[in-house]
């Protein structure tokens, strides 16, 4: 079996939709966030064995113009092979979040941005309303926006209207590991969706992460259950393949699986006549 990366590029290859945002391609479906790792080392470990090509940092936690050191969480990305999404965790309102993008890009950090607006402390919600508000104001300013927001299919639509790359819907609450509690409200984003869909915040195991691309969803992002794993290597590899694996099943069109139109009576998978040659 080959390395991570190049069963990732193979299977890209044969994608007939490969992940494309704002006019740059992706070979990785999974994105990875920078915030809890227990050092710098852990969350680079985290990111190359994940073989991610979209890294996600918190514009209040880094300087983007000041010199790299060992404490600064940037400098322990690659960033000839990984991109750095910026985003405005922490943002109250609109306003603030509007502020923290400017400066990210006056600071060089280019005009992507995932934003995020979440103005209650102990869930971190985002703020629907003023997550509109920002997304509008910034993609007029040239920014590439890819909010987060709750699994609010309404929202998910008005905010492509008004030009987002993306929306990135939460599976649960963010940092909450308890998988995709959203699911119904998933799949008519997804149906209904003009840009790729990428499930964000709540990813707790593997098979959370597979499940989402089952249904469909473009890529998926994922922090806590790196950070706190006991082995960030490993929990990042075995993310990118249940990623890889979630997103082949979708493309072959995996049964039985869904919701909507799952069987409700048993079926066997061995014909109950003419065993061994006879009807019995």
């Amino acid at each position: 079996m080959g390395t991570i990366q190049e069963m990732l590029a193979e299977a890209a290859e044969c994608d007939p939709q490969p992940l494309e945002i704002a006019g740059r391609r992706f070979v990785s479906r999974l994105f990875v966030g920078t915030g809890k790792f227990s050092s710098s080392a852990a969350m680079r470990q985290a990111i190359d064995e994940s073989a991610s090509e979209m890294v996600t940092v918190a514009l209040r936690r880094v300087e983007l113009n000041r010199p790299m050191d060992a404490q600064d969480p940037v400098s322990a990305i690659d960033r000839n092979r990984v991109m750095l999404l910026p985003n405005t965790s922490g943002a109250r309102d609109a306003a603030e979040a509007i502020k923290l993008a400017h400066l990210a890009r006056e600071l060089g950090g280019g005009n992507w941005l995932k934003l995020e607006v979440t103005p209650e402390p102990r869930y971190l919600l985002p703020d629907p309303v003023a997550t509109l508000e920002a997304a509008t104001a910034l993609v007029k300013d040239g920014f590439v926006v890819l909010p987060y927001i709750n699994a609010d299919p309404i929202l998910a639509l008005r905010l492509q209207d008004v030009g987002c790359a993306t929306v990135m819907p939460l599976g649960s609450p963010i940092g909450s590991n308890q998988g995709i509690r959203t699911e119904a409200s998933l799949r008519i984003i997804i149906e209904q969706a003009r840009v790729p869909v990428v499930v964000d915040a709540g990813l707790g195991a593997p098979s959370h992460a597979a499940r989402a691309m089952e249904m469909g969803a473009a890529a998926v992002l994922v922090n806590t259950a790196l950070a706190v794993s006991e082995n960030t290597g490993r929990a990042a590899r075995a993310f990118a393949l249940a990623t890889l694996a979630g997103r082949e099943a979708f493309l072959y069109g995996v049964r039985g699986v869904a919701s909507s139109g799952a069987w409700t009576e048993a079926r066997a998978s061995s014909p109950l006549t003419g065993f061994l040659g006879g009807d019995h």
